[in-house]
């Protein structure tokens, strides 16, 4: 088991779109002139929102739905609407962030990680483990929620008191990086595989071209905005490493809860463990952009994201056949 998460370790961090976040780091890191346009970063940001809002969606038309399947799927959803609120709380408290930066974190560790869930899945299927497929439609909708409770704790607090006013509540659903995610969610749900292959080759085939630029981008950006604020303390670190072993914990409880079994238990609390790299700061660069993207990115993606596939993964299904049964 060891080898194995190991092998899916190497090979997630070798992959070609964290090579290039790696590639920005260093560029930035010995101050290199490369540079991606803010125009274009921006029109990297909306394909990626449009491209995982569909593939969702697409995902979620596959899936034959039963009673069991929509309580699973409200209660993850419930589940990345409520958790930014107590990461908001601790990035408050005890990592001494002001409330936008808070409120972007916090959205970040209330949506998920495709990554994460890829490589569990692959976990699973190397020690010849069934799980149900569904759960791929339960991280769709799970991408998205989290953003709106963010965008409100960015914009509805007052005196540490969380507020839903309805311009406040209306800013977030009527965003534009929301809407687009909501959207295209909708248009692959409605087209299913006729909409994939219409615009499979937009969409779909180059996403991973698209991405590698993307963290190209964000790699760029995160050393930058370190270098120009020392943001990254600490209590911020300790956070990407204890953050996700409490979403864990709350995604393992839900899915005893349920009554799932251990194998969709441990997607369950890797879904809830991860950190999003990928959709939410495309969302948050449109949305919220005083928030600082060298904190929610750098936490996401270099602290809690190696955690998770090196060292949570393993856990995880421990505690999954623990609790739920081997």
């Amino acid at each position: 088991m060891a080898a194995d998460v190991l092998g899916a370790a190497l090979q997630n961090l070798l992959s070609v779109p964290i090579l290039f976040f790696a590639l920005g780091v260093v560029a930035a890191a010995l101050k290199s002139d490369l540079d991606v346009p803010p125009a274009m970063g921006k029109a990297l940001s909306l394909y990626l929102m449009a491209a995982i809002g569909f593939k969702g969606g697409v995902e979620l038309a596959k899936s034959a739905w039963s009673v069991q399947i929509g309580l699973v799927a409200l209660a993850a959803v419930a589940l990345s609407l409520l958790m930014p609120l107590l990461a908001y709380r601790f990035l408050r408290s005890l990592g001494g962030l002001d409330a936008p930066n808070a409120a972007a974190v916090a959205a970040t560790y209330g949506s998920v990680s495709v990554v994460t869930f890829v490589t569990a899945s692959a976990f699973l299927t190397r020690a010849g483990i069934d799980h149900s497929g569904y759960l791929v439609a339960v991280l769709a909708l799970m991408e998205t929620p989290a953003i709106i409770t963010g965008l409100i704790l960015a914009r509805g607090r007052v005196r540490g008191a969380p507020l839903l006013p309805r311009p406040v509540l209306r800013e977030a659903l009527v965003s534009g990086s929301v809407l687009l995610l909501l959207g295209a969610l909708l248009i692959g749900w409605a087209t299913g595989e006729r909409g994939a292959t219409a615009v499979g080759g937009v969409l779909i085939a180059p996403f991973q071209g698209i991405l590698a630029l993307f963290l190209l981008d964000m790699g760029l950006l995160v050393v930058r905005r370190l270098r120009e604020t020392n943001a990254m303390r600490w209590g911020l670190v300790a956070f990407g490493l204890y953050m996700p072993l409490v979403g864990a914990a709350l995604g393992l409880a839900l899915a005893y809860a349920l009554g799932l079994s251990a194998p969709d238990g441990l997607l369950l609390a890797v879904l809830a463990g991860s950190a999003s790299y990928i959709a939410v700061p495309a969302a948050l660069r449109v949305a919220l952009p005083e928030a600082n993207p060298s904190i929610y990115v750098t936490l996401s993606l270099a602290i809690t994201f190696p955690f998770n596939i090196v060292v949570g993964i393993p856990l995880y299904h421990a505690a999954a056949q623990a609790l739920l049964g081997g």
